[in-house]
């Protein structure tokens, strides 16, 4: 299956930055072996492929339960149904461990609203931090 079979182009790509630190912290680093850019390239088309199909499995699954988002348990219906039951279990905790750091994001951008401080008060603050950065940095180095 292919990209254009999904009506995809062919732009889909992961960055080859996070691949290649990916691969470097997963291989133990053995002298002499090389990761080489054909076989990152290839990886990251393998990748890109893996999850086209995973999306476009869900996609139907959701569908056909006429729903209009794609959810986690449509993900782990998707892979056993593709013959991958492997990786459900792998893939529901990391799912888990995402929305456990979603939970502590939000917790931190809350930060603000609890503070009790008006907007008037806070854009201030901000005024007298940007004076006070403002001053350091003209007076150069001390």
């Amino acid at each position: 299956m292919s990209d254009k079979e999904f009506g995809g182009t062919d732009d889909l790509s992961l960055p080859k930055a996070t691949v290649s630190k990916i691969v470097s912290e997963i291989l133990q680093p053995s002298p002499g072996v090389a990761f080489t850019k054909d076989a990152r390239d290839l990886l990251i088309a393998c990748c890109v492929e893996f999850i086209t199909l995973i999306s476009f499995q869900a996609n139907e699954i959701a569908e056909n339960e006429t729903k209009k988002t794609i959810a986690t348990e449509h993900i782990d219906k998707a892979l056993r149904e593709l013959g991958f039951p492997e990786y459900v279990q792998e893939v529901l905790a990391s799912a888990g461990e995402h929305k456990d750091a979603l939970k502590s994001r939000e917790k931190k951008a809350n930060k603000v609203g609890q503070s009790g401080l008006s907007d008037a008060e806070l854009a201030r603050q901000q005024e007298e931090l940007f004076r006070s950065a403002t001053a350091k940095f003209n007076q150069g180095p001390a």
